[in-house]
Formats: C-alpha cells, sequence, structure tokens
C-alpha cells in the first residue's frame, strides 16, 4: 500500500475491522518511512449483474433503481424505508447467490412482489399493477382476488 503523503510503498497494518455490515475491511495503516496515518477500505469488487429488460435490452442491477420503484409503490403507506432497504438487499442477495450473470427483470419483480406481499397489501397490488402492467380491470381484480385468497 503506497503512502497517500510520502508515497513509499512501505506501510503496516495497525488495525482491522469489519465495516459496512461485514462487507468491507477498514484498516489503519501507517506509513514506514514518513509515520503518516491513514485508512484504507477493502471490499470485494463484485462481478457485476445485467438484468435483462423485456424487450432484451440489458442493464446493470441498480439497488437505487428498486428501492425508486418500492418507495413509489409505499407512497402514504405505513411501510418504513428500513423495511425497503431490506427488501432491495434481500432480493440482490438471492440473485447474486444464484451466481447467474445475467437475470431476467420478470424474475426480479416476482422476488420484489413475494416479499412485497408480506409487507404491505396496497403496496403489493400499487407494484404489480406497474410491474404486470394490467390491461385491464379484469386482471386487477383477479389479482385482488388471488391476494386475499392467499390472506
Amino acid at each position: 500500500m503506497r503512502c497517500p503523503k510520502c508515497h513509499h510503498n512501505g506501510t503496516r497494518v495497525l488495525d482491522s475491522r469489519p465495516s459496512d455490515e461485514s462487507r468491507s475491511i477498514k484498516r489503519r495503516r501507517e506509513c514506514e518511512h514518513c509515520l503518516q496515518r491513514f485508512t484504507t477500505f477493502e471490499t470485494v469488487e463484485e462481478t457485476p449483474l445485467l438484468i435483462v429488460k423485456k424487450d432484451g435490452m440489458r442493464e446493470e442491477f441498480s439497488k437505487e433503481k428498486m428501492l425508486r420503484g418500492l418507495v413509489r409503490a409505499c407512497e402514504k403507506r405505513p411501510v418504513p424505508i428500513e423495511k425497503l432497504e431490506e427488501i432491495v438487499v434481500q432480493v440482490e442477495r438471492t440473485l447474486r447467490n444464484e451466481g447467474e450473470k445475467e437475470v431476467r427483470s420478470q424474475d426480479v419483480g416476482e422476488r420484489v412482489m413475494e416479499r412485497l406481499a408480506t409487507v404491505d397489501d396496497v403496496a403489493y397490488v400499487r407494484f404489480a399493477s406497474v410491474y404486470r402492467q394490467f390491461k385491464d380491470i379484469n386482471v386487477f381484480i383477479k389479482e385482488l382476488t388471488d391476494l386475499m385468497n392467499k390472506n
């Protein structure tokens, strides 16, 4: 590790501890030459996860985009933002654990809806109506009926 002050290559680690929910390691270092102390972070470089859209286009997975969709579905609903962030983390973890480099957007949406259905019924229906692009009232009623039968 190169010192940010004198650019000497020799440093020693004084302290290491987990950071960012154990997804990275924070290291306190000291330059062997000028004794400057500084902090570094070590993280795993994840391979990009590509989402294959309905039209065949591909885009990189975005936690922020998924969270925006969930927030919109939960507007004026008693759902804490922490719960929505938890859903995003769970879905991303599930997708990455499957080991696929490309995932269909339909599969991502289904996983989100599974988790959202357990949090808030109204938010679930809102998300499903946009995600599944309900064409008419009959499809909407069928989705509501299915939801009521599950409960």
